[in-house]
């Protein structure tokens, strides 16, 4: 029997966005467990527990990807769920190690969805589908 797959969570407030990371994380084959618009809303499925990853918007309404990435650090539960950050700005991405320093990785827009779909597979060390 093979092991549990892997679960995401997926947060952008641009609905084509979160539609193209939706692509790339099936196509990785990972289960997406929630796909949201805020920062909130993924901070929340993240602390429901079982998350292997999370793909963060740095820019969001509300709770921003950087904020929500803080969160999940401090947290002993959820401390080491696999975070990757998205962002438009190569300067947010880069400044002050603030992305380096709470998140795993990160991906700039506008990106490929096969990109994605690759760096979720690097990062949770999955084989190329069949």
């Amino acid at each position: 029997m093979s092991e549990r797959q892997k679960r995401v969570v997926i947060a952008d407030d641009d609905d084509d966005i979160r539609g193209l990371m939706t692509i790339a994380a099936n196509r990785a084959g990972v289960e997406i467990v929630a796909a949201v618009d805020n920062g909130s809303a993924a901070l929340a499925a993240v602390q429901a527990g079982g998350i292997d990853l999370a793909v963060l918007d740095i820019s969001m309404p509300g709770l921003n990807g950087v904020e929500v990435a803080e969160a999940i650090r401090a947290d002993d539960l959820t401390r080491s769920t696999l975070i990757l950050m998205v962002s438009a700005s190569v300067q947010l991405l880069t400044d002050h190690g603030v992305v380096a320093d709470r998140s795993d990785s990160f991906i700039v827009k506008p990106f490929s969805p096969r990109v994605l779909s690759t760096r979720i597979r690097e990062m949770l060390d999955l084989e190329e589908p069949a």
